[in-house]
């Protein structure tokens, strides 16, 4: 009988990584291809210029400047984590994983959880609302106790 191949993603807004687990006692391996990574970046990073201004509809001479219709960090980071579900996928109907654990900050989790496909939702074993991403292999095991024979 053929093991489960369990992957296990670890996200936030602007990095991913993913790990893969075979068997009891194998432990984590990271898939170094499956890395995802952007520079983080604040607002006054991404646009180009101040909003724009506009005379008021009443009054003399009034003028206030116009808000943006979307935070350009969250839709930045959204099209990341797009882009991530995509990969998940492709790799799914590949055949490269059975199971799905997906470790994410909350923020980031709730962007990806409607970016996925329902194929890679049936896949889906757990969810955590961590951010793991710069936590050494050696101690993600001990988040992942109960849920898989690392």
């Amino acid at each position: 009988m053929k093991a489960k191949v369990t992957w296990i993603v670890l996200a936030d807004g602007n990095q991913a990584k993913v790990f893969e687990h075979d068997g009891p006692g194998k432990g984590l391996k990271p898939l170094k291809d499956l890395h995802f990574e952007q520079e983080p970046l604040k607002a006054g990073e991404i646009m180009s210029d101040k909003p724009g201004r506009s005379f008021s509809s009443f009054g003399p001479g009034t003028r206030s400047s116009i808000e943006y219709h979307s935070d350009p960090v969250a839709v930045r980071e959204r099209k990341f984590v797009e882009h991530l579900a995509a990969v998940l996928h492709e790799k799914q109907q590949e055949g490269k994983f059975d199971r799905l654990v997906i470790a994410a900050a909350p923020t980031a989790l709730g962007d990806i959880r409607p970016a996925l496909s329902e194929q890679v939702k049936d896949t889906i074993l757990a969810e955590l609302p961590k951010d793991l991403i710069n936590t050494p292999i050696p101690k993600l095991a001990a988040h992942f106790d109960g849920l898989i024979a690392v």
